[in-house]
This record gives C-alpha cells, sequence and structure tokens, in this order.
C-alpha cells in the first residue's frame, strides 16, 4: 500500500506558476458559478487557463463561447481543447482558425473518447484525424498556436504498457507538441518515475502534473477507476465516515491536497495544472499556501 505523502521541511522554493482547467456549462446556474471561479481565481495570475471539449466534440459550441469570452473579457490566456472525435478534418481545421481569429494561441490536443464513452471502441472518423500526432500536427500546419498534449503517469486505460503508452506521447511531441500535461494522480512516486522514463525516451517538453483537489471522494473515485488511475487504500481511510459531514470533508480534501502539492514542490516542480471542476475556494486556498496571492483586484482586463 502506497503510504501518505510526508511533508518535507525544505525552504527556498522557486516560484509557482498554475493553469486551471474549467469545463463549459450546461445551464445558467453552471454558468454563474463557471464565472464567479474565473474571477476568484484570475487574479492569481494563472499561466493559463484550459476549456474542455466534451465527449465526440458534444460541447463544440460551448466550449467556443466560453474561451471566447474569456479572450474578450479578461486578461487570462485561454488554452481552448480539441478533439479528433466525431468530425472531419474540414471541421476540425474550420474550429482551430475560429479559435485563431478569436485570437487564442493554445490549444490542448486530445484525440478524445469515444463517442459511446470510456470502454467502447474508439473509430476515427473516416475523414477525420486518426490520432493526437496527426491532429498536432494538423495544428501546427494551420497556425502558429503553442500545443499541449496529454500524458498518463500510469498509461493510458487503452494503452497495452505504459512503454506503448510513452510511444504514442513521442509521437506527439515528434509532431509539434510543446507541453504535456498529465492525467491527474495521488502518488507522486508515479508521476517522478514516469518523469524519469520520458526524459529517457529523449522527450523534454514540460510535463505539467495534472492536480485534482478532491471535491467529493466517491464522484473523483468513481472517475479514477475509469480512467485508470490508482486511489490509494489511504486516501480512501481519510475520507472514511465523512459521507455527510461536507464541512470536515472540505478540511480533510484541503490537507490532502496541500501534502501533495507541496511535496511536489519541494522536490523540484514547479507549474502545477489544477482540474478545478469550476469550483475555486480549495483551489484558491492551495494556491495561496504555496504562496500565490492576488496580482489585480478584477478579472476584467
Amino acid at each position: 500500500m502506497s503510504e501518505p505523502i510526508r511533508l518535507s521541511r525544505k525552504t527556498g522554493r522557486r516560484p509557482v506558476e498554475v493553469s486551471f482547467e474549467f469545463f463549459p456549462p450546461k445551464t445558467e446556474d453552471m454558468e454563474k458559478q463557471l464565472w464567479d471561479s474565473i474571477e476568484r481565481l484570475a487574479p492569481l495570475g494563472p499561466g493559463f487557463v484550459s476549456v474542455t471539449y466534451g465527449a465526440g466534440g458534444s460541447t463544440r459550441e460551448r466550449t467556443h463561447s466560453t474561451v471566447k469570452r474569456i479572450v474578450d473579457e479578461t486578461a487570462l490566456k485561454p488554452a481552448a481543447h480539441l478533439t479528433c472525435v466525431g468530425a472531419s478534418r474540414s471541421e476540425i481545421d474550420d474550429v482551430i482558425r475560429l479559435y485563431a481569429k478569436a485570437g487564442v494561441r493554445h490549444i490542448v490536443a486530445l484525440r478524445g473518447d469515444p463517442a459511446g464513452g470510456l470502454g467502447t471502441a474508439y473509430e476515427p472518423h473516416p475523414d477525420g484525424y486518426a490520432q493526437t500526432c496527426d491532429l498536432v500536427a494538423g495544428i501546427k500546419k494551420i497556425g502558429n498556436f503553442k500545443v499541449a498534449v496529454s500524458a498518463y503517469p500510469e498509461a493510458h486505460p487503452e494503452s497495452a504498457s505504459l512503454d506503448a503508452d510513452i510511444d504514442a506521447l513521442k509521437a506527439k511531441v515528434d509532431a509539434g507538441a510543446d507541453q504535456a500535461i498529465t492525467q491527474f494522480f495521488f502518488d507522486n512516486e508515479l508521476y517522478f518515475r514516469y518523469l524519469d522514463k520520458v526524459r529517457a525516451r529523449g522527450i523534454n517538453i514540460p510535463i505539467l502534473p495534472g492536480i485534482v483537489p478532491v471535491q467529493n471522494f466517491k464522484q473523483t473515485a468513481g472517475f479514477a477507476a475509469r480512467c485508470g488511475t490508482t486511489v490509494p487504500n489511504w486516501l480512501a481511510e481519510r475520507f472514511e465516515g465523512l459521507e455527510n459531514d461536507p464541512a470536515t470533508r472540505r478540511l480533510v480534501a484541503a490537507a490532502v491536497c496541500a501534502e501533495q502539492v507541496l511535496d511536489l514542490i519541494d522536490q523540484g516542480v514547479t507549474d502545477l495544472h489544477f482540474y478545478t471542476m469550476n469550483k475555486a475556494d480549495l483551489v484558491h486556498a492551495i494556491c495561496h499556501l504555496v504562496g500565490l496571492r492576488p496580482q489585480v483586484e478584477q478579472v476584467a482586463a
């Protein structure tokens, strides 16, 4: 069993840069929650904020609308997600050009989940980009974008092995990827062992660790199971018995995430990517703990 992370007592940490992931809202209430979160987190000066793209391109219009509003109404630098699923090359190329026209210069290129959901077979669009590496090359051909891709410390659920998964990452880098963002993980040693393997393959782009503050343990554990992320026994034990105690659950979640993040920083990590779930308070608290303070008074440019 993996043990809980122990905090070191190192001092003199280098400055930390953070980035945040949001998803496009489906309802007016979710829209308000998203923009409340953006307004709260924007003053922390993230390097970028990413906006997700639903399975099969199901949120295409909402993603583009959210990204455009971020460009128009804030000083933030958005990174728009884009997938290969459910669209032809010409349709995807049109989206890329729309992003460029909107002022977006950073795209997160993903293959995307199968249209039938995780666990079903992936089938490329007959006229589309077959894999992420093809999409990366297509983006680079159209414009001068910074392109981020995904990375998997425990391997993608569909990969034959971790080595095969790193082969896929290498193909994305060879196609022009500038940085990678990992799937979330809870055991930092998984990230560092993965980083060693990646560097040994000659992959030298930044590999940002993806951090998920546990807003809801049952929900997070379920998602982790679907995407192949290990949930250590010690983590489950920390949330045991708190199903009906949200106040204590939030305090425990903050402590758990703080342990992980401070340990990463103590081991030399200076860039952190937070999966916010469109909720700001817990992420803001963690950022405060690592020394980030508001840089501006308002989100508007």
